[in-house]
């Protein structure tokens, strides 16, 4: 027999030999708050992102052991990621795009889940067989938060993100299921220690927030940027402003992050483009070009229509005429979502002449609604 203690403090540390900052046991069983996630789904709040929705995801969440019946732990681990301000300047007088502070970097799955798999492979070396065991990225339906925090990483904010001490939400969440008896972190998770701030909730340029602890994605700029596949509501796209995937606006306002370490070796490692993407260049980007600059990285879960879709939000937000020509052009692009956004923002840049062309020749009813709209503005 071997003492569950004994190998709970081993497993830790062999995860933090490993590259992870923060690292806990939870139990393996029920959700509590999986009657918090019904009721979110119930009210519509996760807008298409109808997986969540789906009879199996909503039963893995429930309970992890639906994932790995034999599960008796779950081993929590976070990651940091540079939290430093990268101000959004002009590249050759051009404007460009903000990327989540996570998006300036290697794709997290890839650096997190081979990790994961290491660490199951080591805790089968410390108990001496091999041990079942699962590692989670983002990706499997476990209600990640919940485990975190009671795995003693830290508590959820009035924005919805696991906030660790000492390092704030600057951080991504992994999670391995085991086969194998380990001890609690903590014998429950902690409170809420946000009191009376409402800085996030206040800060949110789109008021996805219904309340503290409580976000409609519907509004959300990350969700609209990425998991949306439709267009984003005419309404919200100025609140968008040079942002084109992700947004940091409630994390940049939280005090817990105002002492955030910048790392300086930072993992995911950054990208040259980190400072922020050159708005024309990419919306002139031939599609073997676009995917050499989202391999690897985040910005693939947009996909091409996605990413294209808010750049050319993000440029008549800009305000910058000189990208009139490429919006222009991007009004003859083959995907119609691509050129609605496109006929958007030249509304917003006064592009008259290159509206009523392509009016003249679009059959798209959705793109010809528009057009028609950004003339009418």
């Amino acid at each position: 027999m071997i003492d569950a203690g004994a190998l709970s403090r081993a497993v830790i540390e062999e995860a933090r030999g490993l590259g992870f900052h923060r690292v806990g046991i939870a139990p393996a069983g029920p959700a509590l708050g999986i009657a918090a996630y019904e009721a979110w789904l119930a009210a519509g709040m996760h807008g298409e992102m109808l997986y969540l929705a789906a009879p199996e995801h909503r039963a893995d969440r429930a309970d992890v052991r639906a994932l790995l019946a034999e599960a008796r732990a779950v081993v929590v681990v976070a990651m940091a990621y540079d939290a430093a301000l990268v101000p959004v300047e002009r590249l050759a007088g051009r404007p460009t795009g903000q990327l989540a502070r996570y998006a300036r970097g290697r794709d997290y799955h890839a650096v997190m889940k081979p990790r994961l798999r290491e660490l199951a492979a080591r805790i089968s070396r410390l108990v001496g067989c091999v041990v079942a065991a699962r590692p989670c990225v983002d990706t499997a339906p476990v209600l990640e938060r919940e485990l975190a925090g009671r795995a003693g990483l830290g508590f959820v904010g009035k924005n919805t993100m696991l906030i660790a001490p000492g390092l704030g939400s600057y951080i991504l969440l992994g999670e391995l299921l085991l086969d194998v008896e380990l001890e609690p972190s903590a014998a429950e998770a902690a409170p809420s220690r946000c009191g009376e701030c409402r800085a996030c909730l206040d800060a949110c340029p789109t008021g996805a927030f219904v309340g503290p602890f409580l976000l409609d994605a519907r509004r959300c700029i990350s969700y609209l940027t990425i998991e949306n596949r439709g267009p984003i509501p005419r309404e919200l796209r100025p609140a968008l402003g040079q942002r084109v995937f992700g947004c940091d606006v409630c994390q940049e306002v939280c005090p817990f992050n105002a002492a955030a370490p910048a790392r300086t070796e930072p993992e995911p490692s950054l990208r040259p483009e980190a400072a922020g993407l050159d708005l024309v260049r990419v919306l002139g980007l031939g599609a073997a070009q676009l995917r050499k600059l989202m391999r690897g990285t985040p910005l693939r879960r947009a996909g091409r229509a996605g990413l294209l879709r808010n750049v050319c939000v993000a440029l008549g937000n800009a305000g910058d005429r000189g990208a009139v020509p490429a919006l222009a052009r991007a009004l003859a692009d083959r995907n119609p979502l691509i050129r609605g956004h496109a006929a958007w923002a030249l509304g917003r840049l006064g592009g008259r002449g290159e509206l009523e062309s392509a009016l003249a020749h679009e059959a798209d009813p959705a793109v010809r609604e528009e057009i028609e709209a950004a003339l009418a503005a």
